[in-house]
């Protein structure tokens, strides 16, 4: 009985959690006969902080998994130096700005910045760290660094 009573305050924080975001700006609901729905969230990039991205996903507030599907959109809505692209990782691999749990099943939906240094381009990618009907789901988008300062102009090839 306790058991029943301990996993069901766990529900109910965890719902009233999920819906106490502090980084959602919408919420867009899928029907009447459905639990899921459409939450549209904001991440500022903590070191590029002229980069805004909004990253839209579904919840499934009666579910113990979230779908995979996400779409990312991010745009420079600030100033990029120099000194914020010093501190970010260039490797090919990237770094992980930000993730969110979408499952009680280790499933995390993740958000990682690359640089292309040759083309002068933050990426950032949105995927899903569990694969979902034979695929791992991913959205990417793209903040090129012309017109910034930040931007390197290209050495012309001899």
């Amino acid at each position: 009985m306790y058991k029943f009573i301990a996993f069901g305050l766990f529900v109910s924080t965890t719902l009233l959690i999920s819906g106490c975001s502090d980084n959602e700006v919408g919420d867009i609901s899928l029907g009447m006969f459905t639990t899921e729905d459409i939450k549209l969230n904001i991440l500022k990039d903590d070191i590029v902080s002229g980069v805004t991205c909004h990253i839209a996903s579904i919840e499934a507030d009666l579910s113990f998994s979230d779908p995979s599907d996400s779409s990312i959109s991010c745009r420079q809505t600030g100033e990029i130096t120099p000194d914020m692209i010093a501190q970010i990782d260039k490797s090919k691999s990237g770094d992980v700005v930000f993730k969110k749990s979408k499952s009680i099943f280790f499933k995390t939906m993740k958000i990682r910045r690359i640089l292309d240094a040759e083309n002068q381009t933050l990426m950032y990618v949105s995927y899903s760290t569990k694969e979902t009907s034979g695929s791992f789901k991913h959205s990417l988008s793209t903040v090129p660094l012309w017109g910034t300062k930040a931007y390197v102009e290209p050495v012309p090839a001899q």
